[in-house]
């Protein structure tokens, strides 16, 4: 079978697994640079063509990237196997990757915070990144907002769809929900469900993607001097809990991690909560190890000395 037929299969088979739109288009992308690439059939693709592949890769791409490459690969090669049935040694060893850094997750300090806020006076903009900054909401998940996900008088926001096809359910402090509503009284009228819309120019009226609320971000970064992305907004909500002693466990839930260890990553920067924990703790250590006084030491030899009488 060409290998063109089985990349046509393979799509169709992630389809019926449930694979988002956005991992299917990813997956094809991948496999179609691959196969571009080698120029071969899927069966005499080698250990060392992987390798080979790797290099070139390397010349213009960063090692998370290639990474990715490596995985949707290796992927491919086990649906070969296991679902067509061909008789292949996957050609990408598993645990094969390149190690990447694990930089802490960035955050914003609290003056920062204020400072940023202070500059942003467009009430769209304040509802989206208090949004990120108060619920913990991926900016892919504020352009795809609907009205019918906002529950008010609970102050919920029902998540529809977010990153892994999971729903799930954050919470609206007073502020954010403030912010939010202050937009909608001056959103203009729309037949669109998304709440987040674009105000100016031919687009006007539209939803905003995820591209021009990034751009949003990079406009007050510029103009603050605060190095900040929306993802930024999302890890100082998860530091700013850690620290208040929330639950990493509720944390979790709220930003909708699958592991508890990607949220655990905030432990990492969360120096205020690991500062109160070593002073508290101490107390007792010193408490329980230090030194009698002077005072101490001659009560004891008093007592010492009654008990041999």
């Amino acid at each position: 079978m060409e290998t063109a037929e089985l990349v046509v299969r393979y799509r169709r088979f992630l389809k019926r697994r449930n694979c988002s739109a956005h991992t299917v288009k990813n997956y094809m992308n991948i496999l179609g640079h691959f196969n571009a690439w080698h120029k071969t059939s899927v069966s005499q693709v080698t250990h060392k063509d992987i390798g080979a592949y790797m290099g070139y890769l390397l010349r213009t791409r960063k090692p998370k990237t290639i990474n990715c490459h490596l995985g949707t690969i290796r992927a491919f090669y086990d649906y070969l196997i296991d679902e067509e049935g061909i008789p292949l040694i996957n050609p990408v060893k598993k645990g094969y990757r390149l190690r990447l850094p694990r930089p802490l997750p960035r955050h914003l300090k609290d003056e920062q915070v204020r400072e940023l806020f202070k500059e942003i006076k467009d009430a769209r903009d304040r509802a989206m990144f208090m949004l990120m900054l108060r619920c913990g909401l991926r900016v892919e998940e504020v352009a795809q907002l609907t009205m019918d996900g906002i529950e008010y008088r609970n102050r919920q926001i029902f998540v529809f769809n977010g990153k892994g096809s999971k729903d799930r359910i954050v919470y609206m402090s007073e502020d954010a929900r403030s912010a939010l509503q202050g937009y909608l009284k001056k959103r203009e009228s729309s037949k669109a469900r998304k709440v987040f819309l674009v105000q100016k120019g031919t687009m006007r009226g539209k939803p905003i993607s995820i591209r021009g609320i990034q751009k949003r971000i990079e406009y007050y970064a510029k103009k603050t001097g605060i190095p900040v992305s929306c993802h930024h907004l999302r890890h100082t909500m998860a530091t700013q809990l850690l620290n208040a002693d929330a639950d990493l466990v509720t944390i979790q839930d709220l930003l909708g991690h699958s592991r508890i260890t990607t949220t655990q990553r905030y432990c990492r920067v969360s120096n205020l909560k690991v500062q109160r924990d070593y002073y508290k703790a101490i107390e007792v250590v010193l408490q329980r190890t230090q030194p009698r006084g002077e005072d101490d030491f001659r009560l004891n030899r008093i007592v010492v000395k009654d008990n041999r009488v």
